[in-house]
């Protein structure tokens, strides 16, 4: 039997809930998460439980050694919590170049940045959550204790991986990925129980502890062994001096509503960038070739803008708050013709991942994303722990003279972005689109989708995407409608059609009414997709 093999089209509704409600992108932990609300949980104790269990239940996207962002809406304030990690003081691009390296490596030790997840994790049990952060992992204890059977879309890129891994990672330092998520010699087939009994006990301490264990007892000390062995530069020095910074999100107004992000150094700004140069274009219109169009282009700018001055905001060579301007957008729509651009930065004055929603009851509302980047990371597992660690530090340039250059201690240009929608100050809900560079793509087009063409949450998030490649380039989904395939070409654009939709990005969404207090969710159909609600 192929669990992925479907001929038939098929179609999901919008889920309806009163008492809470989680969207994720695995089964299980979406049920995780509502197991918490029924023990008397909030929102915010469903969002850690969801986050711990997908660690386990979609190894392939997110670890414990990853870093994570949040959103949380709590008694009609928003908040925001940037969990990512700096590089290790001990690194440099001096100390990279003198061992070959032009740019930063994808995997092994040298990409590898300060985890933030589980200091995210402790952080909003401590702020906002109603339990121990140790009962809010449970679930995710009890299923690396037990194991579960793997889902179709995780055991498809669980193999990819492994087949990669096989191929190309054969020195010491990636044995224990192999002994971690390849038992046996071989990757867990779809349907197959895989357990990690060193996971559930790395859960436990990180519960117990609240987080400190991995900062500055055991598992620190068995991370910074590892690192030493291996040359590696994450040291236990600097998992000691991390702390997830509470900062204060930004947003646009888009047609009536804001849509709020994390600032940099996040490429959320890069979203709210493409709405201000897309609303000073046409009005919208439905499955128009012009429209479209003009979509593409306004990201275009704002990704090419993004990437250009993005990081640290110290280090950036502009303003945010210029980048977000009506000015800004105003002079950057002007550069959009009626053809396809190859895009340029803007010429300054001279001078996989996984994200998961969560709401209850009382109104209290979570946008939670986390990730080891590029799958499983950097391919390194601490033995006897199971912890997998991230690779985010590939994003740092080696150039000199770019605004995101590696610096011991700095945070790099960061992918994974939650999002949340308001109106007239009050919460809509949290929405969020994870895959690497798709992501704020991703935010951008379900936003259109909803507030131009007043999709429900599933529907926007099943209408056949578009990602931005490079240059001119653009591909689009198989069910992508062939005659805006052919009138974008026209137009300029080289339009590839992809056979599966698997790089378009998994997204989540949960609206409240404010009258009724009734949750709406979509999940997506691109994965394995749940909501979890009662």
């Amino acid at each position: 039997m192929d669990y992925l093999y479907h001929p038939f089209a098929s179609k999901r509704h919008t889920v309806f809930a009163k008492k809470g409600m989680v969207a994720t992108s695995q089964p299980l932990a979406a049920q995780a998460g509502l197991e918490i609300l029924q023990k008397g949980g909030n929102a915010i104790d469903a969002a850690i439980a969801t986050a711990a269990a997908l660690t386990v239940v979609e190894p392939t996207s997110n670890g414990i050694g990853g870093d994570a962002f949040a959103l949380v809406w709590v008694k009609d304030e928003l908040f925001g919590l940037n969990s990512s990690g700096p590089a290790p003081q001990s690194i440099s691009v001096e100390a990279l170049k003198k061992l070959g390296h032009e740019k930063m490596p994808i995997h092994g030790v040298i990409p590898v940045t300060v985890p933030g997840v589980p200091a995210a994790w402790a952080a909003l049990s401590k702020r906002f959550g109603k339990l121990s952060l140790l009962e809010a992992l449970q679930p995710a204890i009890r299923y690396a204790e037990e194991g579960y059977p793997l889902t179709p879309i995780l055991g498809k890129y669980w193999k990819l991986a492994y087949n990669k891994f096989k191929a190309n990672f054969t020195t010491e330092e990636f044995e224990a990925w192999f002994e971690t998520f390849a038992p046996g010699g071989e990757a867990p087939e779809i349907g197959e129980v895989w357990k990690s009994p060193d996971h559930a006990a790395t859960l436990k301490s990180i519960g117990e502890s609240e987080a400190r264990s991995f900062y500055e007892g055991e598992l620190a000390e068995k991370i910074d062994a590892f690192m030493k062995k291996h040359n590696g530069y994450l040291s236990k020095s600097d998992l000691s001096k991390y702390e997830p910074k509470w900062v204060t999100p930004i947003s646009t107004n888009y047609r009536g509503y804001d849509v709020w992000e994390i600032p940099p150094n996040g490429q959320g700004m890069v979203a709210l960038m493409a709405l201000n140069i897309f609303e000073k274009l046409s009005p919208p219109a439905w499955q128009s070739a012009e429209t479209l169009h003009q979509q593409i282009e306004a990201m275009k700018l704002a990704f090419t803008d993004g990437q250009a001055f993005i990081t640290e905001p110290e280090d950036m060579p502009i303003l945010a708050e210029v980048l977000l301007s009506d000015e800004f957008a105003e002079e950057r729509s002007k550069v959009i013709t009626d053809t396809a651009s190859d895009p340029v930065p803007y010429e300054l004055p001279k001078g996989g991942t996984v994200y998961l929603a969560a709401a209850d009851e009382e109104g209290n509302m979570v946008s939670f994303i986390q990730s080891n980047y590029m799958g499983f990371g950097s391919g390194i597992v601490i033995p006897g722990t199971g912890i997998a660690l991230q690779n985010r530090g590939a994003d740092f340039s080696l150039d000199e003279s770019h605004p995101n250059v590696l610096k011991p201690g700095k945070r790099t240009y960061h992918t994974i972005i939650p999002g949340f929608l308001t109106k007239d100050g009050q919460a809509v809900g949290p929405f969020g689109v994870m895959g690497g560079y798709m992501q704020p793509q991703g935010h951008f087009q379900v936003i259109t989708n909803t507030i131009d063409y007043l999709l429900n949450p599933q529907a926007a998030l099943d209408m056949p995407r578009w990602q931005w490649m490079k240059g001119k380039s653009v591909h689009v989904e198989p069910e992508f409608p062939n005659y805006l395939v052919q009138a974008l070409a026209r137009k300029g654009h080289e339009v590839h059609v992809t056979p599966e939709g698997g790089s378009f990005g998994r997204g989540q969404i949960i609206w409240r009414d404010n009258k009724t207090g009734v949750l709406q969710g979509g999940t997506e159909s691109r994965t394995d997709g749940a909501i979890a609600a009662w």
